[in-house]
């Protein structure tokens, strides 16, 4: 592409399943639209996207009223339903929540009572089923959600994509947006491979959101700051380890969920993530230190605020982050049967958490509209699950007070 100036009615920024899937959903909804997809590397589901744990949640979790407990409800059968028609392979294996002690077992009758606040169908599992469901993992009970699954996000993304570009719609790789300014009309984006007009923009930029939200001319109320998510791959384990998902009872003063097991989808299972802070915005590993990103981060009031708030669970995590040991540990609290040397390497993912100025965690999807555009501002779990739900927010949010109709040339 020259550096002449590109005209669309819409342009998505962002590759991941977030994007993707809004740049689908424009098209549906405008079949004569022009819509254009830039993505700053050179492959789409770069990031969060190709780094997950690959889970179809089902929503057990979430507070109700929420977006999250909203779209997941809804994500969920919608990612199965387009799984389906594409025939991209999932697995529908059942999750079970797992008390190991008295105190775990009270968490989890309220994790039971959210559920059923959520309408997502929850079964409680004494300490026989459980025995029966699962040999290896020790409880006194737990909670089995059996619509949670399995899938590979970034296949999603990948099919989802062609068949926006079969039917018309543009992708451009290696395509960094630097800035964006609005006007009445349009929305100019200037890029690495040039400057892009369109009518509407939306800006899914996952790691770098807030950066986006300033480039566009304005201050957003929140900081990324990325975590770390480190895993292990599981070696020398039967293929009958377990049956289900295997999640621990969250821990309230932790604001993640805590180490899992987690079934893949061509054989063999993982552990983790745990979270540490990562010292780059796209850092995989703790090799991967930005000057910048780093600066970003320390001198944010926010993080610290944050970090004060968190302070038992801050240290838990980096413990358990220096020592192999100590993460096996929070492992074999429901998974005795595994081993230290069953720990082999697994590639990380970084989490883009949004922190707001008064050091809260923002727990729900956040989105920033302004005259013309819609920034995506938090998108974390279960987005990749949410993906559909979202994208139809986003373009019912993007266009609801123009008169115009785009795509009519």
């Amino acid at each position: 592409m020259d550096k002449a100036e590109k005209h669309f009615d819409f342009v998505v920024v962002g590759g991941g399943i977030v994007g993707i899937t809004t740049a689908f959903e424009l098209q549906i909804r405008h079949p004569s639209a022009s819509i254009a997809l830039l993505e700053k590397e050179s492959a789409l589901a770069a990031h969060q996207t190709g780094h997950n744990s690959g889970v179809i949640h089902a929503g057990v979790y979430y507070s109700p009223g929420s977006l999250k407990a909203r779209f997941c409800r809804e994500g969920k059968m919608a990612i199965r339903a387009f799984c389906d028609e594409y025939k991209i392979p999932y697995k529908i294996c059942g999750k079970l929540i797992v008390a190991t002690d008295q105190d775990e077992l009270a968490r989890m009758a309220a994790l039971k009572s959210r559920s059923a606040q959520n309408d997502i169908p929850i079964e409680e599992v004494s300490v026989d089923e459980l025995r029966k469901l699962e040999p290896h993992i020790s409880g006194v009970g737990a909670l089995l959600s059996p619509s949670t699954g399995i899938v590979n996000f970034a296949q999603v993304a990948q099919v989802m994509a062609k068949l926006f570009a079969d039917r018309g719609g543009v992708i451009e790789y290696d395509c960094t947006v630097r800035s964006g300014r609005e006007s009445k009309t349009t929305v100019t984006l200037i890029s690495s491979k040039g400057t892009f007009e369109c009518a509407y923009a939306v800006i899914c930029a996952g790691l770098h959101s807030d950066r986006m939200i300033s480039a566009f001319g304005h201050t957003p109320d929140y900081r990324v700051v990325p975590f770390r998510g480190e895993y292990f791959r599981l070696k020398n384990q039967p293929s009958n380890l377990v049956n289900h998902l295997i999640y621990p009872v969250p821990d309230p003063e932790r604001p993640f969920l805590g180490v899992h097991l987690t079934q893949k989808l061509g054989g063999g299972f993982t552990v983790g993530p745990n979270a540490v802070l990562a010292m780059k915005r796209e850092g995989y590993k703790r090799a991967h230190i930005s000057a910048g990103d780093l600066l970003q981060t320390f001198s944010y009031p926010g993080f610290w605020r944050m970090l004060s708030k968190n302070s038992k669970s801050a240290a838990a995590e980096l413990t358990t982050s220096l020592s192999k040991r100590l993460y096996l540990n929070r492992v074999r609290k429901y998974c005795a049967h595994i081993q230290l040397d069953d720990l082999a390497p697994y590639a990380a993912g970084v989490r883009a958490q949004a922190v707001a100025n008064d050091g809260h965690i923002i727990d729900d999807f956040l989105f920033v509209k302004t005259r013309r555009c819609l920034h995506v501002g938090n998108a974390p779990s279960p987005a990749a699950t949410s993906s559909i739900p979202i994208s139809k927010y986003i373009a019912n949010q993007l266009c609801q007070d123009s008169p115009e109709i785009v795509g009519d040339h």
